[in-house]
């Protein structure tokens, strides 16, 4: 699982049958930067490039997430579905302590 912030929202106007009316968000994966930062101080976008993830869990604009690429994406899905990644957790709180030298 992968970490990422929601960056915007995505709205279809034609869908794949078996994903007509789902939610989709635009997130900006998470860099080592914004660990080592911490919550208190904000960090732009990264510049990985953002992706577009699946959402049945409800993520808002600036949230953090957890997501699922690859096959594992499309497991929840009794129907073979067309998804790259998928929302797999809403992160309330993350706690970072390195290990010191």
């Amino acid at each position: 699982m992968k970490l990422g912030s929601v960056i915007g929202r995505v709205t279809l106007s034609k869908a794949a049958p078996g994903l007509e009316g789902a939610r989709w968000l635009i997130v900006s994966p998470f860099t080592r930067e914004h660990y080592q930062r911490g919550a208190e101080t904000p960090v732009g976008p990264s510049k990985d490039p953002s992706l577009v993830v699946y959402d049945a869990l409800g993520g808002g604009l600036g949230q953090t997430i957890g997501y699922i690429e690859g096959r594992e994406a499309a497991q929840p899905f009794e129907e073979p579905t067309p998804v790259d990644a998928i929302n797999a957790a809403l992160v309330d709180d993350i706690f970072y302590n390195p290990f010191s030298k």
